[in-house]
């Protein structure tokens, strides 16, 4: 373990330790970061997978656990948006600003491509960057309904909570509530609840609408639902969303952003709410969302003019 930089100032540096995009990316950026004075933190797990890959990083201050991001000015991400969201529940916690850099596929969670990655480290070192603030999810399991009294189960989600059907030959039975009354009953495959964040990932892909980050609302979107009323919908980021899975049906499982798991009996009682602690990401571009859009889904714009065709 080495002493921090001249200035006090550190990185933590996550990594896909899997692919070999990821392993040279950390050298160059563990290089250029040292070479102008910041310390690298890892955690000591990745420094062990890059040693066995032939990649020795020194100096590098090697930690563990949940509090690894304590002190950091930045968290650094070499992956895609998986890797992005395991570094969420690191970050967080700290109040320490994400910084993704893109080696997935689409990649939505990132700020960087591969391609770039010399001037991400450039803003980095020259502090170039905003922050802003995502909306997160507290969600509470009660498995024996409104009613349990034992403790609920406590999780949380930047991206979506997802209640799924536990057993793929049966229909999941359960109830939406909102704000303490009930909306509907459906026989389903599941139903998302997402930040405007998670908006472009699961909830997407299961024909919800994008919400722009900057709107604050929560999007509750059911999969492959048996019923005449099974729209997305859109509710106040101040409402509580609850999804009751009916007694004596199939039980159900929870996944939060795809990593944390909670297993449903029937009867279960799922309450989603807004987060008091959101996750920060930086930002080294200034472009609009619409433009982040069309890049990130290869939308088709061929033929738009723009206003300025128009003004005299």
């Amino acid at each position: 373990m080495t002493s921090p930089g001249s200035d006090g100032r550190s990185v933590l540096l996550l990594a896909h330790t899997g692919r070999a995009a990821a392993t040279r990316s950390a050298q160059l950026v563990h290089r250029s970061l040292t070479e102008a004075g910041l310390t690298v933190r890892m955690l000591a797990s990745e420094v062990d997978e890059l040693k066995l890959a032939g990649c020795d990083l020194d100096p590098v201050e090697a930690v563990g656990g949940l509090d690894a991001a304590e002190g950091v000015e930045l968290v650094m991400v070499l992956g895609g948006d998986g890797t992005l969201l395991r570094a969420a529940e690191i970050a967080r916690p700290a109040g320490a600003p994400l910084l993704g850099v893109n080696l997935g596929h689409v990649g939505f969670l990132a700020e960087a491509e591969r391609e770039d990655l010399g001037a991400t480290v450039r803003s980095v070192v020259d502090r170039d960057y905003e922050v802003e603030e995502r909306m997160t999810l507290d969600i509470a399991v009660y498995n024996g309904g409104r009613n349990a009294t034992a403790p609920p189960v406590r999780t949380w989600a930047l991206n979506e909570a997802t209640l799924e059907k536990a057993n793929a030959r049966r229909m999941l039975d359960m109830v939406l509530e909102i704000d303490g009354r009930p909306l509907s009953r459906w026989g389903c495959d599941g139903v998302v609840c997402a930040t405007p964040t998670g908006s472009t990932a699961h909830a997407f892909s299961a024909g919800g609408p994008i919400v722009w980050p900057e709107v604050e609302a929560l999007v509750v979107v059911p999969i492959s639902a048996h019923a005449l009323f099974a729209r997305p919908i859109v509710v106040s980021p101040d409402a509580t969303v609850a999804c009751e899975i009916v007694p004596a049906t199939t039980a159900g499982v929870l996944w939060c952003d795809g990593r944390r798991m909670v297993e449903l009996p029937a009867g279960a009682r799922i309450e989603v709410t807004r987060s008091d602690m959101p996750v920060r990401l930086a930002r080294l571009q200034r472009a609009p969302f619409t433009d982040r859009l069309v890049a990130k889904f290869a939308l088709p714009v061929a033929g738009w003019r723009g206003r300025s065709e128009y003004e005299a």
